[in-house]
């Protein structure tokens, strides 16, 4: 079985692509970010008169894209617990790192039942937001 999903519950994507792609017994997840599917605005980011942004809250954002994550996982029949693998990018891995971790392990208390991770720093994303996650799961027949 092969097929997108497009979930209403998350956010909408930034280009011309599915939240996700079944394929087979596996759900690959487009990169999903922490924007709020209701405003499309980014939880804890602080902007100037101008629009650019000054500050942001790395722990609202962590929370946000695991939300987002969940959305998509659970429409395309998918569970929390079916994640397999995770790729994590952060803007600032020096600033941000320990944060995120800390979140991830409220998530993810036991660690023999978490996904596989990866964790990369990267200069930039396309919105204004300092963490995405690319996400493989399992799907149950």
């Amino acid at each position: 079985m092969s097929g997108t999903v497009h979930a209403a519950a998350a956010p909408k994507a930034v280009g011309r692509y599915p939240h996700a792609r079944r394929v087979g017994d596996l759900l690959f997840l487009s990169g999903i970010g922490p924007r709020d599917p209701a405003t499309n605005g980014v939880p804890g980011n602080v902007v100037d008169a101008e629009g650019r942004l000054v500050a942001y809250d790395i722990v609202a954002q962590c929370h946000s894209v695991f939300a987002n994550v969940r959305a998509v996982l659970e429409a395309s029949g998918a569970r929390w617990e079916d994640l397999v693998d995770v790729t994590v990018y952060l803007t600032d891995m020096a600033r941000d790192f320990a944060a995120y971790n800390a979140v991830w392990a409220e998530h993810f208390p036991e660690v023999d039942t978490a996904p596989c991770r990866t964790t990369l720093g990267i200069t930039a994303l396309p919105t204004p937001i300092a963490i995405e996650l690319k996400c493989v799961a399992t799907l149950r027949r």
